[in-house]
């Protein structure tokens, strides 16, 4: 039986996401059949490039509709935990952009409406399911890199967008690309960090726009990772252990590169398509849409590789170095069932 997506939102990654779907041959039985928006035109628009076949000018209507099965949310981060509800409420799975919400406590009422709906829901860290990543897991459980004792990673980029600098749109550099760093981290020592350290700048909207953040596991174990939104970094991850390291090379939230133990380049090519995409490797995006499919198949509620717990314990990475920081959200003086 066909699995059939609603697209929420007709912005950049949602294109970006759309794209990657219809061009990628080997996704099985499902397709996009809707696409809302606030705007119809702009809706209608998206739905002319991409070849969707229905079209909805508000979210409710797609929401109670019973054209799809599962949502693909690609609005802005403060739009994050209205959607997932709506959609969840009306009892459709969700796959939702990253940063999952604001906070945490609106990631753990998400959590519990999935639990208790018994509907798929998950945070769209695509990264967890690259092809250099899977690599990557594969040689640490070999033992090729020995124990794993050191993580050092940088994302920067030079960044002018409303979406990331403007506290009313939960703009935020820790929310927007230090969640990758963060995420790296917990994917390699797959335990939470006893001690988490942040220092950073803020700018007139009081809005974070650099960090360092430190992590300390134990044994000793640390990963030194730098977020920036006002300038262009070498976007490269090395993973150093006692037999030797691997780096994850520029983007390394989603590399077709990888250098590998003896030193030697491996590459991941991804498929090709004719349309443009706004950002890059975005091919990628779609191997989490298939995890997607795969587990509503198996009658999951969510993925083991992007676990609701994984995004629990993200969201309270990310509240701790907002913290630090002093970068406060009207959403975090609120409380959420």
């Amino acid at each position: 039986m066909t699995l059939r997506w609603g697209i929420v939102t007709a912005g950049k990654i949602s294109n970006d996401f759309v794209n990657a779907f219809n061009s990628y041959p080997d996704k099985g039985d499902q397709e996009i059949v809707a696409i809302a928006a606030r705007d119809k035109n702009r809706a209608a628009e998206f739905a002319k490039i991409h070849n969707i076949a229905k079209v909805f000018d508000n979210y409710e209507a797609l929401a109670t509709s019973t054209d799809i099965d599962v949502a693909y949310i690609g609005a802005l981060n403060p739009d994050h935990y209205a959607l997932t509800k709506l959609f969840l409420e009306n009892g459709k799975h969700v796959l939702c952009e990253k940063p999952f919400c604001l906070n945490a406590k609106q990631t753990q009422s998400l959590i519990n409406l999935s639990q208790k709906k018994q509907l798929f829901v998950m945070e769209a860290v695509w990264t967890r399911f690259a092809p250099s990543y899977i690599y990557l897991e594969k040689e640490i459980a070999a033992g090729n890199l020995g124990e794993i004792k050191f993580v050092e990673a940088n994302f920067g980029i030079s960044c002018e967008s409303d979406r990331v600098l403007k506290k009313e749109y939960g703009g935020s550099a820790v929310l927007d690309i230090g969640i990758y760093l963060l995420q790296l981290s917990q994917y390699i020592f797959k335990e939470e960090p006893q001690k988490v350290t942040a220092v950073g700048n803020l700018n007139d909207s009081g809005v974070d726009v650099t960090e360092t953040m430190i992590l300390e596991y134990g044994s000793g174990k640390r990963a030194v990772l730098n977020s920036h939104v006002g300038l262009t970094l070498w976007n490269r991850a090395t993973i150093y252990g006692t037999k030797g390291r691997i780096t994850l090379e520029d983007p390394f939230h989603f590399p077709d590169k990888v250098t590998a133990v003896d030193g030697t380049l491996k590459t991941f090519p991804l498929h090709t398509s004719s349309l443009l995409n706004n950002f890059g490797n975005s091919a990628g995006l779609v191997y989490q849409a298939v995890e997607v499919a795969r587990c509503i198949r198996a009658g999951l509620i969510e993925s083991p590789r992007m676990s609701h717990k994984e995004s629990l314990v993200l969201a309270k990475l990310m509240d701790t170095v907002r913290s630090q920081l002093g970068v406060h959200y009207d959403a975090d003086d609120q409380e959420f069932p």
